[in-house]
């Protein structure tokens, strides 16, 4: 693994999930980690209720928009984590794969959305852990 690690976060439409654990993963990671995120369908906009569930915490991604996912983005990518997007998501020998199956938030309620959002950042602290990168308190 290199001295800065990259992760890419996909789902279908890079609506939710992947920009809730990108979100995340930046602001536990500060600018140690690379971030990325993309989606094999990507939505117009990013979920309002997934904007929300993040600014609870205190982390802004209104600013991102869908991204289309690229051979590019997984290649440069140390690490993959798909959320759902199944066989679209392409695979690149010596990539590490993780899949992460998590409630798609896509016209859930706030309350639906939180656990989605807590589960991620679990996930996210230990994945840093393993890295060992150290995750911002």
């Amino acid at each position: 693994m290199p001295d800065k690690p990259s992760v890419l976060f996909v789902c279908v439409h890079n609506a939710g999930r992947s920009q809730m654990a990108a979100g995340l993963l930046t602001h536990l990671a500060e600018d140690r980690v690379e971030v990325r995120s993309a989606g094999s369908q990507p939505a117009g906009s990013i979920n309002p209720v997934a904007v929300e569930a993040m600014a609870e915490l205190g982390i802004d991604i209104t600013g991102e928009q869908p991204k289309t996912l690229t051979w590019d983005a997984v290649d440069a990518s140390d690490v993959v984590i798909t959320m759902g997007c199944g066989d679209t998501c392409p695979v690149f020998p010596g990539k590490r794969y993780l899949d992460w199956e998590l409630d798609d938030p896509a016209g859930q309620p706030l309350e639906r959305v939180r656990p989605v959002r807590d589960e991620l950042r679990r996930r996210i602290e230990g994945l840093l852990e393993e890295l060992g990168v150290p995750a911002k308190k």
